[in-house]
């Protein structure tokens, strides 16, 4: 095997390639203090090109005992049929950060409060290391668990005192959705509902003020689902290559790791807001040409993850230039479009018509757009519910024929997950019997986040060496943190990266759970963490503060 070091410079800054197979931690890599490290391990003979690696990826070498057991069994599992070697490589080299090595760590710390209260410095665990808004109070809106339980259990509706436990509107919905759907509990299309699919249609007319097919849209299981499908039906081998923006959300490097792709890095603009630089990204395609690597697509996330950015109209015409000229398929990952506290949420598939129309018989005419979105953000914040809808754009007929066959061998999405894709896309109307209790409710949470989001905005603003961008959108703040040399070379003699350092300390002191930047990918130099802002109350902002401080004071150069 080889060990091959690459940089690719676009725009005077450096780009990478990235090997999918090795990046993303499952648990946080033991790197040196770099966040563009490139260290796969590959064979020449196999692989043709130079892949590079960002600062979250590594050799299962470099992985401790005691942060992956898997890759070093213990003598008792030598004699067992099956071993970690026999796995799919694939599989095996997946990383998935948010839910790794400090996730796990806090569940152990919330089993060891609930042994023994008291034996910790703090009294709870705070998950702030994933968009799980229902884990951290935020409450189920009652319109939408009405009709959910109404579908789920229909005898209800024969109970003579319904109308007097259920809205008016709620009980009619119901009765409509059971109309269309039968039973929850049996398989639906497997493209979803058709009555739900054309609920999500009009809801995108009504936004993007241009028409929308129901039988271009695909409900899904969770976005997640709709980003598998479609990174499994792009990839044809190790050559394909993806532009993924960096910080990014790992399910996208997690994902094209299991199809075995290239992850091809374009950096989001730090000083600019997050913004997407589209010279770099062009510069970062011709390098990647001259790799031999096979461009199929562009991941965009807007509003974004981590970095709660909101893209410009004028952002989205230039990516949407540069997918043009280059034949990319654009994932717009929009699943954050209701979580919009600066600005406006546009998307891409507005833009792209508009386009179209400013520009008849065009190049855009030819570009295909895949947008997604969600149940589990916004105000619903159903994230077990597992609902959302992909909406493909521009794909060939032949194309789609075989992202339904996907589709389809998972037979259906969640029943219950499409009714509440139907609630989210179809809320009550002006008037009815929900109407106002719905809209107190979905702007008490706004309100909430907003205010949430600014409060911790502040108490960063007032941390020795952070540096943070104003929350724009999404669910959390991703800010540039200072770590002092001394702490750098106390994680390098325990082996870890030293924003890991960093946030494994922040959760033994103060139980709060985040995940270090380079676990989403970050530019050389630089540190970061991400967090939400959903936790309830001032004491998280207040421990985070008083936790840096003692941190700076211990480590200070």
């Amino acid at each position: 095997m080889i060990r091959r070091n690459l940089r690719l410079p676009a725009s005077g800054a450096y780009s990478s390639l990235t090997k999918g197979r090795t990046s993303m931690a499952l648990s946080y890599p033991k790197l040196p203090a770099t966040s563009l490290s490139f260290s796969p391990k590959i064979s020449q003979k196999n692989f043709p090109f130079k892949p590079a690696v960002c600062s979250s990826s590594f050799s299962s070498s470099s992985l401790s005992s005691s942060s992956f057991s898997l890759f070093n069994p213990s003598p008792s599992n030598e004699m067992a049929p099956l071993t970690v070697d026999k796995l799919n490589e694939h599989v095996v080299n997946a990383k998935y950060a948010v839910r790794g090595r400090l996730a796990l760590r806090a569940e152990e710390l919330r089993e060891q409060l609930k042994a023994n209260p008291g034996s910790l410095p703090f009294k709870k665990v705070v998950n702030a290391n994933i968009g799980n808004p229902q884990q951290l109070d935020q409450n189920p809106i009652t319109f939408y668990r009405q009709v959910l339980a109404l579908v789920q259990y229909p005898d209800l509706l024969k109970n003579p005192d319904s109308e007097l436990l259920f809205k008016k509107d709620a009980i009619e919905r119901a009765k409509f959705l059971i109309n269309e759907i039968g039973s929850v509990g049996a398989y639906s299309h497997s493209k979803g509902i058709p009555a739900v699919r054309k609920s999500v249609a009009k809801f995108i007319e009504q936004r993007d003020g241009f028409p929308s097919d129901p039988e271009r849209i695909y409900l899904c299981a969770g976005a997640s689902i709709g980003v598998t499908q479609l990174l499994s039906a792009l990839s044809t081998g190790p050559t394909s290559g993806f532009l993924i923006p960096i910080p990014q959300y790992p399910l996208y490097s997690a994902t094209l790791t299991l199809v075995n792709s290239t992850a091809v890095q374009y950096h989001l603009d730090e000083k600019k807001g997050w913004a997407t630089n589209v010279d770099e990204v062009r510069s970062i395609v011709d390098a990647a040409k001259l790799q031999n690597i096979d461009l199929k697509s562009i991941v965009v996330i807007n509003p974004g993850n981590p970095t709660g950015a909101i893209l410009s109209e004028q952002n989205i015409r230039d990516i949407i230039d540069v997918a043009a000229d280059d034949h990319l398929v654009i994932i717009a990952d929009e699943v954050y479009q209701a979580n919009v506290f600066v600005g406006e949420f546009i998307s891409f598939k507005k833009v792209l018509r508009k386009l179209q129309q400013e520009n008849p018989g065009s190049k855009y005419d030819s570009v295909q757009l895949a947008s997604i979105h969600s149940t589990s953000k916004g105000m619903i914040g159903e994230c077990g519910q597992r609902g959302g809808y992909m909406e493909l754009t521009g794909f060939h007929p032949e194309v789609e024929e075989h992202i339904y066959k996907l589709a389809s061998i998972a037979l259906c999405p969640v029943v219950t997950g499409q009714v509440l894709t139907e609630l989210m896309v179809n809320p009550p109307a002006p008037g009815g019997d929900s109407y106002e209790t719905f809209i107190s409710e979905y702007n008490g949470i706004f309100n909430t986040l907003k205010h949430r989001a600014n409060n911790l905005y502040q108490a960063f603003k007032q941390m020795e060496g952070v540096e943070v961008q104003e929350p724009q959108g999404a669910m959390y703040l991703f800010p540039r943190i200072t770590i002092p040399q001394k702490a750098i070379d106390a994680a390098k003699e325990v082996n870890e990266v030293a924003d890991e350092f960093y946030c494994l300390q922040l959760l033994e002191r103060t139980g709060i759970c985040v995940i270090p930047g380079s676990g989403f990918g970050q530019q050389e130099g630089t540190w970061h963490f991400r967090t939400t802002f959903l936790a309830p109350g001032d004491d998280y902002a207040i421990d985070l503060v008083n936790f840096h401080k003692e941190f700076m004071d211990k480590y200070r150069d």
